[in-house]
């Protein structure tokens, strides 16, 4: 077991696992966090995760973990590892089960004093138009070729079906759509769950989000993104945060491969210390197929969040439009946080593609990266790292650091520190949501226990994860957020 002592510090804000500290490790250890953030996670196995994900065949640099991290299924979450190409691995267990669960920021002209008195109502209408919950349809009902099309074109697809303007996909990661996706490698099982579910939030922490823009911290960041804080005399501006994945069709993508990827470990002869780490050459059939089904995950997410968005604009409309409010809602951003992609990155002094798995992670790439938005170059990526219900969010950029140290990555939220069953012990939902709705905040959830899982004491504080990224230089704050009405599954 790793302990506090085995780690050396670089800096305040930086820490290293050795290769040598374990005779199996291929690559160290990096990791972000303060002294106290590795104190909080001494009581899961996230650390000895880290360590068993440096034993993976053909990583290069380190496994780099970020301050809100916590044990998940073999690989921690908010971690990041690359592989070389073209033999080096791919592993379902270091993307995740909710592929491309991501996070979509919409912005407004609509001050919050402007919408208060109908914060309540706007709160209903959301909860209406955006279905959540458990296995949750949604409004569109897609034939077995429609689902083959939504997991080819991604958010392209919602465009040539009239969900989404041009701007929303040239602000979204990889414009929303992956390519070398192939539906032939997808099961009968994930087609039959994720069919009717497109255009649906889902449970767990997932969420839309109206916040008011608290504070900035990047002036020129915040104008070009159209985020806008106020004044000593007045609130700020909205925004809305969808946080939301691929649903049970990237679930069951991810079951499927884990187990199918038990005889490929045995057929590759790869020696792995856990078998949740199950991973197969990436130039391999298994390798090749499992990112193609991936890709098709990660493209009905991309899909999903856009049809949420249209949604949240009708929503929006509905509850404003005829109180003569600008209701209209334009897009910031859209990232994901559970995906593996091929990327070219510099690596002990060159250049090498490689395939980077970000599990709970999100891109963070520094200025002048050709995928970005024009506007958005001489800035870096926006960031988005939402909190945990009833705290702040952040919009944050990516700097040239992250590209150097961190295959250009950052956090993705405020990390778990209690698990769910732990947290439906310890909090009771209707005293929650009370709390909640004394400080101002609207509370719409399909149940109370689930309302008490996503408690904010559930979670790190997600100012001091931010602190941690802006501290050690790979990513740089452009603005708070501060909830004023969350929907819940």
């Amino acid at each position: 077991m790793v302990a506090i002592k085995d780690l050396k510090k670089i800096s305040e804000y930086e820490w290293e696992i050795p290769q040598s500290l374990r005779g199996d490790m291929r690559v160290p250890v990096r990791i972000f966090a303060s002294r106290r953030q590795l104190d909080a996670i001494a009581g899961d196995q996230s650390l000895e995760q880290a360590i068993n994900a440096a034993t993976l065949p053909g990583l290069v640099g380190q496994v780099t973990i970020m301050p809100d991290m916590h044990q998940g299924y073999g690989f921690p979450i908010g971690a990041v590892a690359a592989t070389r190409l073209p033999d080096g691995v791919i592993s379902p267990g270091a993307v995740g089960y909710d592929i491309n669960c991501g996070v979509r920021l919409l912005g407004s002209q609509l001050q919050l004093s402007q919408v208060e008195p109908y914060l309540d109502e706007l709160a209903s209408t959301l909860n209406a138009y955006c279905p959540s919950g458990v296995g949750e349809s949604g409004s569109v009902k897609l034939s077995e070729s429609d689902l083959e099309q939504v997991c080819r074109e991604g958010a392209r697809w919602a465009l040539k079906n009239g969900y989404a303007t041009p701007n929303d996909l040239r602000r979204t990661e990889a414009g929303g759509r992956l390519e070398g996706a192939d539906p032939a490698k997808i099961s009968p099982r994930a087609r039959q769950r994720g069919r009717p579910q497109l255009g649906t939030l889902g449970a767990g922490n997932h969420f839309i989000e109206v916040d008011v823009v608290d504070q900035v911290y990047d002036a020129q960041a915040a104008g070009v993104m159209g985020l806008r804080a106020g004044s000593r005399l007045q609130e700020g501006f909205l925004v809305v945060q969808i946080h939301c994945g691929s649903r049970g069709l990237g679930h069951q993508i991810c079951s499927d491969y884990v187990q199918s990827f038990q005889a490929a470990v045995r057929r590759y002869n790869i020696q792995l210390p856990d078998r949740e780490l199950v991973c197969a050459p990436l130039n391999s059939p298994e390798g090749q197929d499992y990112l193609s089904a991936m890709r098709c995950a990660a493209n009905y997410a991309f899909a999903n969040r856009q049809v949420l968005a249209f949604h949240a604009r009708r929503a929006f409309e509905a509850a404003l439009g005829n109180k003569g409010l600008p209701f209209q809602l334009f897009q910031i951003y859209d990232i994901a946080h559970n995906m593996a992609k091929i990327e070219t990155h510099h690596i002990a002094g060159q250049e090498m593609q490689v395939c980077v798995h970000r599990k709970g992670a999100t891109r963070a790439f520094g200025p002048g990266h050709p995928e970005l938005p024009e506007e958005y170059r001489p800035l870096g990526q926006p960031v988005l790292v939402p909190g945990s219900m009833g705290t702040a969010s952040w919009v944050l950029v990516g700097t040239a650091e992250s590209m150097q140290r961190s295959f250009g990555s950052s956090c993705h939220g405020a990390g778990r520190v209690m698990s769910r069953s732990q947290a439906k012990k310890e909090v009771r939902g209707e005293a929650l949501r009370r709390d909640l709705e004394a400080d101002g905040i609207h509370i719409r959830a399909g149940s109370l226990p689930g309302l008490a899982e996503e408690a904010p004491q559930a979670y790190k504080d997600v100012d001091d994860v931010v602190a941690v990224v802006s501290g050690a230089g790979i990513a740089r704050k452009v603005a708070r957020l501060r909830p004023v009405a969350v929907i819940k599954g």
